[in-house]
């Protein structure tokens, strides 16, 4: 998920200087490393700042530059996405091996593109399956840490009435949806739970949809829905504004630990957990994979992994954190399955 308010917090201190790439699209590049390792990151729509996904994607290169001394380049497409394989072409022109390609819209892209340079390595982040041999690709099971955000849900509501807003009706997003319902329903079999998706398909208009995400987040409050957990990239920032206005009323993040990334502590005060994914992780392992073997793999990443995972900042969830643990636990041992589709 991606876009919206500028976010410092998951930064490591490195900060890159920002330019203008070809399309008018913002970017940012630094040749700032001694090493013959060249790292370059295409962002997805909104670039670094969203508070959520690329933000958790930046960090991961700043780590990249910092610690395995890499030189490295990132680029952001325009609002539509429509550059994205000019920004794929314009990173390996300028020599980079590997090539980080952030969200699932750059699937097809990626693919065409990795054709034209047979000898560069292409990693995408939540992307589709792919056949082409120099493109990786890294997923997360979203369900898994769905899920134990909608135990928590389920265990808070006062109303037993909660909701979803999902950025499109993509498989990826059906998959945070799938999860959170089964969690809901494990604590609360008859518990409500309203659904509502910016975009149709897999656009990606629903991304930074605020005003979209406020209308649906404030109908479902006043509904009786009284915790929304919003898959949307920088959509929370209509979402979670409407559980600020709405009396005892919670919001639930995704991707970051939204707690710290918001930078507003009238959000911080209604932010109950996040789904949290660690794409940071997985952007300098693959890195680090590359160094070693001259290739990465394609591998997904679930509770077991800690790839997924749910937050605890703010202290909402303390009292039923155990219980959560307690579902987590069985989740990784095989003895709750979750699945990605309902």
């Amino acid at each position: 998920m991606r876009r919206v308010t500028r976010v410092a917090a998951l930064t490591t201190g490195v900060v890159l200087a920002l330019s203008a790439c070809s399309g008018g699209s913002d970017s940012s590049s630094d040749q700032g490393g001694s090493g013959e390792l060249k790292v370059g990151m295409a962002f997805d729509t909104g670039g670094r700042g969203d508070g959520t996904f690329n933000d958790l994607a930046a960090a991961g290169l700043d780590t990249v530059k910092k610690d395995l001394k890499a030189q490295v380049q990132e680029l952001s497409p325009d609002d539509q996405g429509s550059n994205r394989a000019d920004l794929l072409r314009q990173l390996a022109d300028d020599g980079h091996d590997p090539i980080i390609a952030v969200g699932f819209s750059y699937s097809e892209v990626t693919d065409t593109v990795a054709k034209e340079y047979p000898d560069v390595q292409f990693v995408v982040i939540d992307g589709s399956p792919s056949a082409v041999p120099n493109v990786a690709v890294k997923t997360f099971e979203e369900e898994q840490g769905s899920f134990l955000v909608g135990a928590v849900a389920a265990l808070k509501s006062k109303t037993a009435h909660i909701g979803f807003i999902g950025g499109n009706e993509s498989q990826l997003i059906n998959k945070f949806h799938a999860g959170y319902v089964q969690g809901a329903k494990a604590v609360n079999p008859k518990i409500v739970l309203d659904d509502k998706r910016l975009a149709p398909g897999n656009s990606d208009a629903g991304w930074g949809d605020t005003q979209g995400a406020k209308v649906a987040a404030t109908a479902m409050y006043q509904a009786g829905a009284d915790i929304i957990y919003t898959a949307a990239g920088g959509s929370w920032g209509g979402s979670f504004p409407a559980a600020a206005a709405a009396p005892s009323r919670w919001a639930i993040g995704v991707d970051a630990d939204q707690y710290n990334t918001v930078g507003d502590p009238k959000l911080q005060k209604i932010i109950l957990t996040s789904m949290v994914k660690r794409v940071d992780n997985v952007v300098v392992n693959s890195v680090k994979e590359f160094q070693e073997k001259g290739k990465i793999l394609t591998g997904s990443y679930g509770l077991k992994d800690k790839g997924v995972g749910f937050s605890v900042t703010g202290g909402f969830v303390e009292d039923i954190k155990s219980r959560i643990e307690g579902y987590e636990a069985k989740i990784i041992d095989g003895t709750l399955a979750v699945a990605s589709a309902l």
